[in-house]
Protein backbone atom coordinates (compact mmCIF):
# COMPACT_ATOMS: atom_id res chain seq x y z
CA UNK A 1 0.00 0.00 0.00
CA UNK A 2 1.27 3.47 -0.72
CA UNK A 3 2.47 5.93 1.83
CA UNK A 4 -0.08 8.17 0.80
CA UNK A 5 -3.29 5.79 1.03
CA UNK A 6 -2.39 5.60 4.65
CA UNK A 7 -4.24 7.97 7.26
CA UNK A 8 -2.86 5.92 10.47
CA UNK A 9 0.07 3.78 11.44
CA UNK A 10 0.22 1.47 14.34
CA UNK A 11 3.48 -0.24 14.76
CA UNK A 12 4.67 -2.55 17.39
CA UNK A 13 1.66 -1.31 20.04
CA UNK A 14 2.22 -2.94 23.72
CA UNK A 15 -0.33 -2.00 26.20
CA UNK A 16 -0.18 -3.33 29.95
CA UNK A 17 -2.63 -2.94 32.82
CA UNK A 18 -0.67 -4.34 36.24
CA UNK A 19 0.44 -7.85 35.05
CA UNK A 20 -1.63 -8.04 32.24
CA UNK A 21 -0.56 -7.49 28.69
CA UNK A 22 -3.48 -6.08 26.32
CA UNK A 23 -1.64 -5.78 23.96
CA UNK A 24 1.36 -7.43 22.37
CA UNK A 25 3.33 -6.11 19.59
CA UNK A 26 0.62 -5.25 17.37
CA UNK A 27 0.61 -3.31 14.21
CA UNK A 28 -2.15 -2.25 11.73
CA UNK A 29 -2.16 0.26 8.60
CA UNK A 30 -4.82 2.00 8.08
CA UNK A 31 -6.45 3.14 4.64
CA UNK A 32 -7.55 6.59 4.44
CA UNK A 33 -11.56 7.03 3.53
CA UNK A 34 -12.36 3.60 4.43
CA UNK A 35 -14.23 1.51 7.04
CA UNK A 36 -11.48 -0.60 8.80
CA UNK A 37 -12.91 -2.37 11.69
CA UNK A 38 -11.14 -4.19 14.54
CA UNK A 39 -12.99 -7.44 16.06
CA UNK A 40 -12.09 -10.21 18.45
CA UNK A 41 -13.53 -11.60 21.60
CA UNK A 42 -14.42 -9.73 24.94
CA UNK A 43 -10.60 -9.15 26.41
CA UNK A 44 -8.92 -9.84 22.83
CA UNK A 45 -7.48 -5.75 22.85
CA UNK A 46 -10.01 -4.57 20.05
CA UNK A 47 -11.22 -1.83 22.23
CA UNK A 48 -7.61 -0.88 23.82
CA UNK A 49 -6.18 -0.46 20.25
CA UNK A 50 -9.18 1.85 19.38
CA UNK A 51 -8.63 4.28 22.66
CA UNK A 52 -4.75 4.26 22.05
CA UNK A 53 -5.40 5.73 18.88
CA UNK A 54 -7.90 8.32 20.07
CA UNK A 55 -5.13 9.13 22.81
CA UNK A 56 -7.79 7.83 25.92
CA UNK A 57 -4.82 5.19 26.53
CA UNK A 58 -0.61 5.46 26.21
CA UNK A 59 0.80 2.36 24.67
CA UNK A 60 4.10 1.36 27.06
CA UNK A 61 5.53 0.71 23.39
CA UNK A 62 5.13 1.33 19.95
CA UNK A 63 4.37 4.03 17.37
CA UNK A 64 1.47 5.60 15.86
CA UNK A 65 1.81 7.53 12.69
CA UNK A 66 -1.00 9.77 11.78
CA UNK A 67 -0.07 10.67 7.77
CA UNK A 68 3.45 9.85 7.90
CA UNK A 69 4.34 12.03 11.33
CA UNK A 70 5.09 10.06 14.47
CA UNK A 71 2.61 11.34 17.34
CA UNK A 72 2.53 10.76 20.88
CA UNK A 73 -0.39 11.53 22.27
CA UNK A 74 -0.89 12.50 25.94
CA UNK A 75 -4.65 12.52 25.68
CA UNK A 76 -7.74 12.56 23.28
CA UNK A 77 -7.25 16.10 22.80
CA UNK A 78 -4.20 15.50 21.40
CA UNK A 79 -5.40 12.99 18.98
CA UNK A 80 -8.22 15.12 17.89
CA UNK A 81 -5.84 17.91 16.93
CA UNK A 82 -4.32 14.93 14.56
CA UNK A 83 -8.08 14.77 13.08
CA UNK A 84 -8.99 11.75 15.63
CA UNK A 85 -11.92 11.85 16.97
CA UNK A 86 -13.84 8.81 18.75
CA UNK A 87 -17.22 7.96 19.89
CA UNK A 88 -17.45 5.41 22.85
CA UNK A 89 -20.19 3.22 23.46
CA UNK A 90 -21.08 5.23 26.74
CA UNK A 91 -22.53 8.41 25.64
CA UNK A 92 -19.87 11.40 26.42
CA UNK A 93 -22.32 14.32 25.81
CA UNK A 94 -23.67 17.04 28.12
CA UNK A 95 -26.85 15.73 29.01
CA UNK A 96 -28.38 19.17 30.93
CA UNK A 97 -27.03 21.23 28.00
CA UNK A 98 -28.84 21.64 24.21
CA UNK A 99 -27.68 19.87 20.93
CA UNK A 100 -26.43 22.68 19.51
CA UNK A 101 -24.34 23.52 22.29
CA UNK A 102 -22.87 20.05 22.25
CA UNK A 103 -22.16 20.33 18.85
CA UNK A 104 -20.04 23.19 18.98
CA UNK A 105 -18.79 22.61 22.94
CA UNK A 106 -14.96 24.72 23.00
CA UNK A 107 -14.97 25.63 19.61
CA UNK A 108 -17.88 28.28 19.69
CA UNK A 109 -17.96 31.57 17.44
CA UNK A 110 -17.67 34.25 19.71
CA UNK A 111 -17.09 37.90 20.03
CA UNK A 112 -15.53 39.36 23.23
CA UNK A 113 -16.89 36.39 25.33
CA UNK A 114 -20.14 36.58 23.91
CA UNK A 115 -21.52 33.22 21.55
CA UNK A 116 -22.07 34.15 17.79
CA UNK A 117 -25.70 31.94 17.61
CA UNK A 118 -26.74 33.16 14.73
CA UNK A 119 -23.58 31.81 12.88
CA UNK A 120 -23.79 28.86 15.32
CA UNK A 121 -27.26 27.98 13.84
CA UNK A 122 -26.36 28.51 10.26
CA UNK A 123 -22.86 26.53 10.78
CA UNK A 124 -25.83 23.91 12.33
CA UNK A 125 -27.65 23.98 9.62
CA UNK A 126 -24.47 22.98 7.28
CA UNK A 127 -24.14 20.32 9.49
CA UNK A 128 -27.23 18.72 9.44
CA UNK A 129 -27.92 18.87 5.94
CA UNK A 130 -23.91 17.38 5.35
CA UNK A 131 -25.25 14.05 7.98
CA UNK A 132 -28.72 14.03 6.80
CA UNK A 133 -28.90 14.38 10.84
CA UNK A 134 -32.91 16.03 11.15
CA UNK A 135 -32.38 16.79 15.07
CA UNK A 136 -33.80 20.05 16.94
CA UNK A 137 -30.83 22.31 17.55
CA UNK A 138 -32.33 23.34 21.07
CA UNK A 139 -33.33 20.10 22.23
CA UNK A 140 -31.63 19.12 25.61
CA UNK A 141 -29.82 15.93 24.78
CA UNK A 142 -31.19 14.52 28.09
CA UNK A 143 -34.44 14.14 26.18
CA UNK A 144 -32.97 12.30 23.26
CA UNK A 145 -32.81 8.51 22.43
CA UNK A 146 -29.63 6.79 22.57
CA UNK A 147 -29.69 6.77 18.50
CA UNK A 148 -30.22 10.69 18.48
CA UNK A 149 -27.10 11.27 21.22
CA UNK A 150 -25.00 9.26 18.92
CA UNK A 151 -26.18 10.99 15.82
CA UNK A 152 -24.85 14.46 18.17
CA UNK A 153 -21.79 12.59 18.81
CA UNK A 154 -21.14 12.04 14.88
CA UNK A 155 -22.21 15.70 14.47
CA UNK A 156 -19.57 17.21 16.98
CA UNK A 157 -16.61 15.00 15.19
CA UNK A 158 -17.67 16.46 11.82
CA UNK A 159 -17.67 20.02 12.93
CA UNK A 160 -14.00 19.54 14.72
CA UNK A 161 -12.92 18.19 11.02
CA UNK A 162 -12.32 14.91 12.26
CA UNK A 163 -10.74 12.84 9.07
CA UNK A 164 -10.84 9.58 11.62
CA UNK A 165 -14.02 8.64 13.76
CA UNK A 166 -13.47 5.61 15.52
CA UNK A 167 -16.89 4.31 16.65
CA UNK A 168 -16.69 1.64 19.84
CA UNK A 169 -19.57 -0.66 19.74
CA UNK A 170 -21.92 1.88 18.70
CA UNK A 171 -24.82 -0.13 17.77
CA UNK A 172 -24.98 -1.71 20.92
CA UNK A 173 -28.09 -0.01 22.44
CA UNK A 174 -29.83 0.35 19.11
CA UNK A 175 -32.99 -1.08 17.61
CA UNK A 176 -32.20 -2.80 14.26
CA UNK A 177 -33.65 -0.09 12.57
CA UNK A 178 -31.53 2.37 14.20
CA UNK A 179 -28.51 -0.05 13.15
CA UNK A 180 -29.56 0.73 9.82
CA UNK A 181 -29.70 3.98 9.76
CA UNK A 182 -26.20 4.22 11.32
CA UNK A 183 -25.06 2.15 8.65
CA UNK A 184 -26.09 4.43 5.70
CA UNK A 185 -24.50 7.45 8.31
CA UNK A 186 -20.77 5.62 8.01
CA UNK A 187 -21.03 5.21 4.34
CA UNK A 188 -22.29 8.22 4.01
CA UNK A 189 -19.45 9.51 6.08
CA UNK A 190 -16.94 6.99 3.87
CA UNK A 191 -17.84 8.61 0.65
CA UNK A 192 -17.10 12.13 2.02
CA UNK A 193 -13.63 10.78 2.45
CA UNK A 194 -14.06 10.81 6.16
CA UNK A 195 -11.79 7.56 7.45
CA UNK A 196 -13.68 5.26 9.77
CA UNK A 197 -12.49 2.31 12.67
CA UNK A 198 -15.37 0.59 13.42
CA UNK A 199 -15.28 -1.94 16.43
CA UNK A 200 -17.77 -4.20 17.01
CA UNK A 201 -18.45 -7.91 18.30
CA UNK A 202 -21.51 -7.97 15.70
CA UNK A 203 -19.97 -9.85 12.48
CA UNK A 204 -22.73 -9.42 10.29
CA UNK A 205 -22.86 -5.55 10.84
CA UNK A 206 -18.73 -5.17 10.83
CA UNK A 207 -18.57 -7.80 7.16
CA UNK A 208 -21.87 -5.26 5.51
CA UNK A 209 -19.83 -2.29 6.59
CA UNK A 210 -16.25 -2.27 6.35
CA UNK A 211 -13.79 -2.27 3.66
CA UNK A 212 -10.60 -4.13 5.90
CA UNK A 213 -11.28 -6.25 8.86
CA UNK A 214 -8.15 -6.75 12.14
CA UNK A 215 -8.46 -9.78 13.85
CA UNK A 216 -6.90 -9.51 17.66
CA UNK A 217 -6.71 -12.52 19.68
CA UNK A 218 -5.41 -12.21 23.68
CA UNK A 219 -4.04 -9.01 23.01
CA UNK A 220 -2.10 -10.68 19.79
CA UNK A 221 -2.66 -9.84 16.16
CA UNK A 222 -4.06 -12.32 14.32
CA UNK A 223 -4.67 -11.24 10.62
CA UNK A 224 -5.80 -8.18 8.50
CA UNK A 225 -6.99 -8.25 5.06
CA UNK A 226 -9.93 -7.20 2.86
CA UNK A 227 -13.64 -7.82 4.22
CA UNK A 228 -14.49 -9.16 0.98
CA UNK A 229 -12.50 -12.33 1.73
CA UNK A 230 -14.34 -13.00 4.75
CA UNK A 231 -16.77 -14.64 6.02
CA UNK A 232 -19.16 -15.52 9.67
CA UNK A 233 -17.45 -18.63 10.04
CA UNK A 234 -13.77 -17.20 8.87
CA UNK A 235 -13.97 -14.78 11.39
CA UNK A 236 -15.30 -16.84 14.35
CA UNK A 237 -12.07 -19.00 13.78
CA UNK A 238 -9.74 -16.47 13.25
CA UNK A 239 -10.75 -14.66 16.40
CA UNK A 240 -11.46 -18.47 18.91
CA UNK A 241 -8.40 -20.03 17.24
CA UNK A 242 -11.35 -22.82 16.13
CA UNK A 243 -13.99 -23.41 14.33
CA UNK A 244 -17.67 -22.89 16.28
CA UNK A 245 -19.45 -26.28 14.94
CA UNK A 246 -22.90 -25.21 16.37
CA UNK A 247 -23.67 -21.63 17.80
CA UNK A 248 -25.95 -23.04 19.82
CA UNK A 249 -25.67 -26.23 22.21
CA UNK A 250 -27.12 -29.50 22.11
CA UNK A 251 -30.04 -29.79 24.60
CA UNK A 252 -30.22 -32.46 26.78
CA UNK A 253 -33.30 -34.66 27.36
CA UNK A 254 -36.82 -33.77 26.09
CA UNK A 255 -37.71 -30.15 27.12
CA UNK A 256 -40.58 -29.16 28.11
CA UNK A 257 -42.19 -32.34 28.54
CA UNK A 258 -43.04 -32.31 32.55
CA UNK A 259 -45.58 -30.23 34.72
CA UNK A 260 -45.61 -26.65 34.81
CA UNK A 261 -42.88 -24.95 36.73
CA UNK A 262 -44.53 -21.05 36.07
CA UNK A 263 -47.59 -20.12 35.70
CA UNK A 264 -48.95 -16.84 34.63
CA UNK A 265 -52.39 -16.05 34.78
CA UNK A 266 -54.03 -12.61 33.36
CA UNK A 267 -51.26 -10.49 34.12
CA UNK A 268 -51.49 -6.74 33.62
CA UNK A 269 -49.62 -3.99 34.45
CA UNK A 270 -49.82 -0.11 34.21
CA UNK A 271 -46.97 -0.18 32.38
CA UNK A 272 -48.41 -1.67 29.22
CA UNK A 273 -48.55 -5.39 29.54
CA UNK A 274 -52.00 -6.45 28.70
CA UNK A 275 -54.00 -9.68 30.27
CA UNK A 276 -50.71 -11.96 29.52
CA UNK A 277 -50.97 -15.79 30.24
CA UNK A 278 -48.46 -18.53 29.10
CA UNK A 279 -46.97 -21.47 31.28
CA UNK A 280 -43.44 -22.49 31.26
CA UNK A 281 -43.08 -26.39 31.67
CA UNK A 282 -39.95 -28.30 33.62
CA UNK A 283 -37.08 -28.52 31.46
CA UNK A 284 -38.43 -25.63 28.70
CA UNK A 285 -36.96 -22.38 27.50
CA UNK A 286 -40.01 -20.21 26.25
CA UNK A 287 -39.08 -17.37 24.01
CA UNK A 288 -40.87 -13.66 24.30
CA UNK A 289 -40.01 -11.74 20.87
CA UNK A 290 -41.66 -8.37 19.99
CA UNK A 291 -40.72 -4.93 18.68
CA UNK A 292 -39.22 -1.83 20.57
CA UNK A 293 -41.90 -1.21 23.39
CA UNK A 294 -44.17 -4.27 22.99
CA UNK A 295 -44.07 -4.83 26.66
CA UNK A 296 -41.12 -7.67 26.77
CA UNK A 297 -39.18 -6.41 29.60
CA UNK A 298 -42.09 -4.95 31.42
CA UNK A 299 -43.98 -8.37 31.41
CA UNK A 300 -40.57 -9.68 33.08
CA UNK A 301 -40.89 -6.83 35.35
CA UNK A 302 -44.28 -7.51 36.28
CA UNK A 303 -43.64 -11.40 37.04
CA UNK A 304 -40.47 -10.74 39.46
CA UNK A 305 -42.26 -7.81 41.26
CA UNK A 306 -40.34 -4.91 39.82
CA UNK A 307 -43.66 -3.46 38.61
CA UNK A 308 -46.69 -2.95 39.98
CA UNK A 309 -49.42 -5.20 39.05
CA UNK A 310 -52.90 -4.29 38.35
CA UNK A 311 -54.18 -7.91 38.11
CA UNK A 312 -53.21 -11.28 37.44
CA UNK A 313 -51.51 -14.02 39.21
CA UNK A 314 -48.29 -16.12 39.35
CA UNK A 315 -47.61 -19.56 40.50
CA UNK A 316 -44.65 -21.43 41.04
CA UNK A 317 -44.97 -25.31 40.77
CA UNK A 318 -48.29 -25.13 40.99
CA UNK A 319 -48.30 -22.97 44.37
CA UNK A 320 -49.47 -19.12 43.74
CA UNK A 321 -47.10 -16.75 44.96
CA UNK A 322 -47.69 -13.00 46.66
CA UNK A 323 -45.09 -11.10 44.39
CA UNK A 324 -45.04 -7.81 44.94
CA UNK A 325 -41.49 -6.78 45.44
CA UNK A 326 -38.22 -8.55 43.87
CA UNK A 327 -37.87 -9.53 47.37
CA UNK A 328 -40.92 -11.58 47.55
CA UNK A 329 -39.82 -12.94 44.01
CA UNK A 330 -36.69 -14.33 45.04
CA UNK A 331 -38.25 -15.28 48.36
CA UNK A 332 -40.66 -17.55 45.68
CA UNK A 333 -37.52 -18.64 43.52
CA UNK A 334 -37.72 -16.76 40.94
CA UNK A 335 -34.64 -14.73 39.71
CA UNK A 336 -34.37 -11.88 36.72
CA UNK A 337 -31.48 -11.31 34.52
CA UNK A 338 -31.84 -7.60 34.02
CA UNK A 339 -31.19 -6.10 30.18
CA UNK A 340 -28.56 -3.53 31.61
CA UNK A 341 -26.21 -4.96 33.83
CA UNK A 342 -24.24 -1.85 34.24
CA UNK A 343 -27.28 0.21 35.32
CA UNK A 344 -29.23 -2.27 37.12
CA UNK A 345 -27.45 -5.83 37.31
CA UNK A 346 -24.09 -5.09 39.26
CA UNK A 347 -21.94 -3.04 41.48
CA UNK A 348 -18.73 -2.10 38.66
CA UNK A 349 -16.68 -1.10 41.65
CA UNK A 350 -17.24 -3.70 43.41
CA UNK A 351 -16.08 -6.90 44.01
CA UNK A 352 -16.97 -10.58 42.45
CA UNK A 353 -17.35 -11.80 45.77
CA UNK A 354 -19.93 -8.40 46.73
CA UNK A 355 -21.86 -8.84 43.97
CA UNK A 356 -22.47 -12.46 43.19
CA UNK A 357 -23.45 -12.72 46.99
CA UNK A 358 -25.40 -10.06 46.96
CA UNK A 359 -28.87 -11.57 45.60
CA UNK A 360 -28.64 -14.17 48.62
CA UNK A 361 -26.54 -13.01 51.72
CA UNK A 362 -28.80 -14.27 53.84
CA UNK A 363 -26.96 -17.77 52.86
CA UNK A 364 -23.61 -16.30 54.84
CA UNK A 365 -25.02 -14.47 57.68
CA UNK A 366 -25.00 -14.88 61.03
CA UNK A 367 -26.31 -12.90 64.22
CA UNK A 368 -26.41 -10.13 61.47
CA UNK A 369 -22.76 -10.56 60.65
CA UNK A 370 -21.26 -11.39 56.85
CA UNK A 371 -19.11 -15.05 57.52
CA UNK A 372 -17.02 -13.79 54.94
CA UNK A 373 -14.97 -17.13 54.26
CA UNK A 374 -18.24 -18.86 53.79
CA UNK A 375 -18.94 -16.46 51.60
CA UNK A 376 -15.56 -16.21 49.78
CA UNK A 377 -15.67 -19.95 49.11
CA UNK A 378 -19.11 -19.98 47.56
CA UNK A 379 -18.11 -17.16 45.31
CA UNK A 380 -15.01 -19.43 44.16
CA UNK A 381 -17.28 -22.31 43.47
CA UNK A 382 -19.31 -19.65 41.34
CA UNK A 383 -16.37 -18.51 39.29
CA UNK A 384 -15.41 -22.35 38.62
CA UNK A 385 -18.55 -23.05 37.87
CA UNK A 386 -19.47 -20.29 35.02
CA UNK A 387 -15.78 -20.12 33.99
CA UNK A 388 -15.87 -16.61 35.21
CA UNK A 389 -12.12 -15.37 34.46
CA UNK A 390 -9.79 -14.17 36.15
CA UNK A 391 -11.44 -16.37 39.12
CA UNK A 392 -10.25 -13.80 41.95
CA UNK A 393 -13.54 -13.03 44.40
CA UNK A 394 -11.74 -9.95 45.34
CA UNK A 395 -11.45 -8.72 41.44
CA UNK A 396 -13.74 -5.82 40.94
CA UNK A 397 -16.20 -6.59 38.58
CA UNK A 398 -15.82 -3.31 36.05
CA UNK A 399 -12.35 -4.57 35.17
CA UNK A 400 -13.78 -7.73 33.83
CA UNK A 401 -14.56 -8.14 29.98
CA UNK A 402 -17.89 -7.38 28.92
CA UNK A 403 -18.78 -11.17 28.61
CA UNK A 404 -17.23 -11.81 31.88
CA UNK A 405 -19.49 -9.32 33.78
CA UNK A 406 -22.70 -11.09 32.50
CA UNK A 407 -21.41 -14.27 33.62
CA UNK A 408 -21.18 -12.49 37.03
CA UNK A 409 -24.37 -11.27 36.67
CA UNK A 410 -26.07 -14.45 35.92
CA UNK A 411 -23.44 -16.03 38.83
CA UNK A 412 -25.57 -13.61 41.00
CA UNK A 413 -29.25 -14.62 40.43
CA UNK A 414 -28.18 -18.76 39.91
CA UNK A 415 -26.80 -18.40 43.88
CA UNK A 416 -30.05 -17.76 44.86
CA UNK A 417 -31.12 -21.14 43.33
CA UNK A 418 -34.45 -20.64 41.71
CA UNK A 419 -36.70 -22.23 40.29
CA UNK A 420 -37.95 -19.56 37.49
CA UNK A 421 -35.06 -17.43 35.66
CA UNK A 422 -36.14 -14.50 33.66
CA UNK A 423 -33.71 -13.32 31.55
CA UNK A 424 -33.60 -10.06 29.49
CA UNK A 425 -31.46 -9.70 26.50
CA UNK A 426 -28.84 -12.72 27.90
CA UNK A 427 -25.87 -12.06 25.51
CA UNK A 428 -26.29 -8.18 24.97
CA UNK A 429 -22.79 -6.43 24.76
CA UNK A 430 -20.80 -9.97 24.47
CA UNK A 431 -18.79 -11.53 21.65
CA UNK A 432 -19.52 -14.83 20.16
CA UNK A 433 -17.18 -17.08 22.45
CA UNK A 434 -18.90 -15.49 25.41
CA UNK A 435 -22.27 -15.93 23.75
CA UNK A 436 -21.56 -19.74 23.33
CA UNK A 437 -20.62 -19.60 26.68
CA UNK A 438 -23.85 -18.17 28.12
CA UNK A 439 -26.45 -20.77 25.80
CA UNK A 440 -24.02 -23.24 27.36
CA UNK A 441 -25.00 -22.02 30.99
CA UNK A 442 -28.73 -21.54 30.07
CA UNK A 443 -29.52 -24.99 28.62
CA UNK A 444 -27.08 -26.96 30.87
CA UNK A 445 -29.35 -24.55 33.72
CA UNK A 446 -32.83 -25.56 32.48
CA UNK A 447 -31.58 -29.29 31.89
CA UNK A 448 -32.68 -30.67 35.64
CA UNK A 449 -36.02 -29.80 35.23
CA UNK A 450 -36.15 -25.71 36.14
CA UNK A 451 -37.66 -23.17 33.95
CA UNK A 452 -36.65 -20.01 31.89
CA UNK A 453 -38.14 -17.19 29.64
CA UNK A 454 -36.24 -15.28 27.66
CA UNK A 455 -36.56 -11.77 26.12
CA UNK A 456 -34.56 -10.79 23.18
CA UNK A 457 -34.42 -8.68 20.20
CA UNK A 458 -32.50 -11.18 18.20
CA UNK A 459 -34.56 -13.48 16.67
CA UNK A 460 -32.13 -16.15 15.84
CA UNK A 461 -30.81 -16.31 19.13
CA UNK A 462 -34.87 -16.91 20.31
CA UNK A 463 -34.75 -19.64 17.45
CA UNK A 464 -31.53 -21.24 18.45
CA UNK A 465 -32.90 -21.27 22.26
CA UNK A 466 -36.24 -21.70 22.67
CA UNK A 467 -38.83 -24.37 22.56
CA UNK A 468 -41.86 -22.16 22.46
CA UNK A 469 -41.86 -18.50 21.52
CA UNK A 470 -44.12 -16.02 22.03
CA UNK A 471 -44.79 -12.44 19.99
CA UNK A 472 -45.66 -9.48 22.08
CA UNK A 473 -47.85 -6.53 20.29
CA UNK A 474 -48.77 -3.38 22.03
CA UNK A 475 -48.23 -5.20 25.69
CA UNK A 476 -50.43 -8.50 24.25
CA UNK A 477 -49.79 -11.98 23.52
CA UNK A 478 -50.21 -11.91 19.25
CA UNK A 479 -49.15 -15.39 18.27
CA UNK A 480 -47.30 -18.55 19.70
CA UNK A 481 -44.96 -20.37 18.05
CA UNK A 482 -43.12 -24.22 18.70
CA UNK A 483 -39.72 -24.52 18.00
CA UNK A 484 -40.25 -26.66 14.86
CA UNK A 485 -42.94 -24.30 13.61
CA UNK A 486 -41.00 -20.83 14.55
CA UNK A 487 -39.62 -18.73 11.74
CA UNK A 488 -38.02 -15.29 11.61
CA UNK A 489 -40.65 -14.46 9.00
CA UNK A 490 -43.58 -15.63 10.94
CA UNK A 491 -42.26 -14.05 14.38
CA UNK A 492 -41.63 -10.52 12.33
CA UNK A 493 -45.15 -10.94 10.43
CA UNK A 494 -46.54 -11.34 13.96
CA UNK A 495 -44.50 -8.50 15.83
CA UNK A 496 -45.74 -5.96 12.70
CA UNK A 497 -49.00 -6.91 12.78
CA UNK A 498 -48.86 -7.94 9.62
CA UNK A 499 -50.72 -11.46 9.65
CA UNK A 500 -53.30 -12.68 12.72
CA UNK A 501 -52.20 -15.59 14.38
CA UNK A 502 -54.53 -18.02 16.05
CA UNK A 503 -53.73 -18.06 19.15
CA UNK A 504 -56.13 -21.01 20.15
CA UNK A 505 -54.41 -23.67 21.70
CA UNK A 506 -51.31 -22.15 21.07
CA UNK A 507 -50.68 -21.20 25.11
CA UNK A 508 -50.45 -24.82 26.58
Amino acid sequence: MAASELFAELHGIVKRFGGVTALNGVSVAIQRGTVHSFIGENGAGKSTLGKILAGAYRPDAGRIVIEGVTHSFAGPHDALEAGIATIQQEIALVPGRTVIENVFLGREASVLGFVKRRQLLDEYRRLSERTGFDIAPQALVRELRIADQQKVEIMRAVARKAELIILDEPTAALTPEETENLMNVISGLKIEGVTVVFVSHYLEEVLAISDTITILRNGEHVRTGPAAVESKESLIQGMLGKDLASEFPERRGAPGSGEPVLEVRGLSTPNGVVDVGFEVRRGEIVGVAGLVGAGRSELLAGIFGADLRASGEVLVDGAPTRVRTPRDAIASRIALIPEDRKASGLFLRRSLRENISLASLRRFTRLGWIRKSLEARATRAELEALDIRPAIPEKEVGLLSGGNQQKALFAKWLATDPRVLLVDEPTRGVDVGAKFAIYEILTHWVSDGRGMVVVSSDVEELLGLADRILVLRHGRVVAAFARDEASKEKIMAAAFGAESAALEGQLK
